[in-house]
């Protein structure tokens, strides 16, 4: 599961790097980068497939258009890749609704007896990286329409397996564009991340506490209480 993450870059940053521009709009209604504790239901910069020129703002947590209300999307802030290739829930997001989430790292909680202990986990070749996702658009009781995201799962690589046994799909730079080329089909797109990231292009740290608790904000989230102890 990826419940926790962080995007440590200006909007600038993001533009330069994805070749992309906010809508004005979005600026003005987002939350500022950089944000250190990236939790479900925030509002994040995502890259949709219908128009890669564009960084939009979603609710994460995916509520589909057939939700009855808005609680769904507590449910479904991750879809493990397993589900996509078996559940009819996800076969049109995966056919024509995919995306890219960047970020600069995650957190994952790593369990010994009855203690968990907090990771910022991140890529090593790349300061923003992507993982993949899809997204839907749901209609509420008042007529406002979210549109909002998941993240893909898959089973850990072997640095991932040391602290958790999920990890998120990271995208190379060369898969982005497969993963967003709609004339690609499901299977075609499901293919590519069914490789994990390579460790060796990965690291890990641990981290306060202080990340699990959701008010907490603040720069130092991302700094390494024990030197040692990265990977």
């Amino acid at each position: 599961m990826c419940g926790r993450s962080s995007l440590t870059k200006t909007e600038k940053e993001l533009e330069q790097r994805f070749n992309a521009t906010f809508y004005s709009e979005d600026l003005e209604r987002y939350n500022p980068l950089p944000n250190f504790n990236i939790a479900p239901t925030h509002i994040c910069p995502v890259i949709l497939s219908r128009d890669a020129t564009r960084i939009n703002v979603l609710r994460w947590g995916m509520i589909p258009s057939w939700s009855k209300d808005i609680k769904m999307g507590y449910k479904m802030i991750n879809a493990r890749i397993e589900t996509i290739k078996s559940k009819s829930t996800y076969s049109s997001a995966i056919s024509n609704r995919r995306c890219l989430v960047p970020l600069t790292g995650f957190y994952e909680w790593k369990k010994s007896g009855d203690l968990k202990q907090p990771y910022n986990i991140f890529t090593t070749d790349q300061e923003i990286f992507t993982m993949a996702g899809m997204w839907d658009s749901w209609k509420s009781p008042s007529g406002e329409i979210i549109y909002s995201f998941t993240i893909i799962t898959t089973p850990p690589n072997e640095m991932m397996a040391n602290i958790h046994d999920r990890m998120p799909a990271i995208l190379t730079p060369e898969k982005e564009s497969l993963w967003l080329d709609e004339s690609l089909p499901p299977k075609s797109v499901i293919k590519l991340l069914e490789e994990p990231y390579p460790s060796d292009l990965m690291s890990a740290y641990k981290v306060s506490a202080k990340v699990g608790n959701v008010r907490e904000t603040g720069p130092e989230l991302v700094e390494p209480i024990d030197l040692d102890e990265i990977n």
